[in-house]
Protein backbone atom coordinates (compact mmCIF):
# COMPACT_ATOMS: atom_id res chain seq x y z
CA UNK A 1 0.00 0.00 0.00
CA UNK A 2 3.45 2.18 0.96
CA UNK A 3 3.99 1.81 -2.69
CA UNK A 4 1.14 2.77 -4.60
CA UNK A 5 0.61 6.12 -2.40
CA UNK A 6 4.43 7.05 -3.10
CA UNK A 7 3.72 6.66 -7.03
CA UNK A 8 0.62 8.30 -6.80
CA UNK A 9 2.16 10.93 -5.00
CA UNK A 10 5.09 10.95 -7.92
CA UNK A 11 2.65 11.33 -10.06
CA UNK A 12 1.06 14.09 -8.93
CA UNK A 13 4.34 15.89 -8.32
CA UNK A 14 5.30 15.47 -12.00
CA UNK A 15 1.88 16.96 -13.01
CA UNK A 16 2.41 19.53 -10.28
CA UNK A 17 5.80 20.66 -12.08
CA UNK A 18 4.15 20.91 -15.42
CA UNK A 19 0.87 22.86 -14.53
CA UNK A 20 2.15 24.00 -11.09
CA UNK A 21 -0.98 22.49 -9.36
CA UNK A 22 -0.87 22.95 -5.99
CA UNK A 23 2.78 22.20 -6.21
CA UNK A 24 3.64 22.75 -2.60
CA UNK A 25 1.22 20.96 -0.88
CA UNK A 26 2.29 18.09 -3.13
CA UNK A 27 6.10 18.41 -2.77
CA UNK A 28 5.51 18.67 1.14
CA UNK A 29 3.07 15.17 0.91
CA UNK A 30 6.21 13.38 -1.32
CA UNK A 31 8.77 14.52 1.09
CA UNK A 32 6.27 12.79 3.91
CA UNK A 33 5.96 9.96 1.85
CA UNK A 34 9.91 9.54 1.47
CA UNK A 35 10.42 9.88 5.05
CA UNK A 36 8.06 7.15 6.03
CA UNK A 37 9.40 4.99 2.84
CA UNK A 38 13.23 5.24 4.40
CA UNK A 39 11.67 4.43 8.06
CA UNK A 40 10.16 1.51 6.81
CA UNK A 41 13.45 0.38 5.00
CA UNK A 42 15.46 0.88 8.12
CA UNK A 43 12.85 -1.23 10.50
CA UNK A 44 12.63 -3.59 7.50
CA UNK A 45 16.41 -4.26 7.76
CA UNK A 46 16.62 -4.27 11.48
CA UNK A 47 14.16 -7.02 12.00
CA UNK A 48 16.21 -10.00 9.50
Amino acid sequence: MLWTIIIILIILWILGLIGHIAGGFIHLLLIIAVILLVIKLIRGAKNR
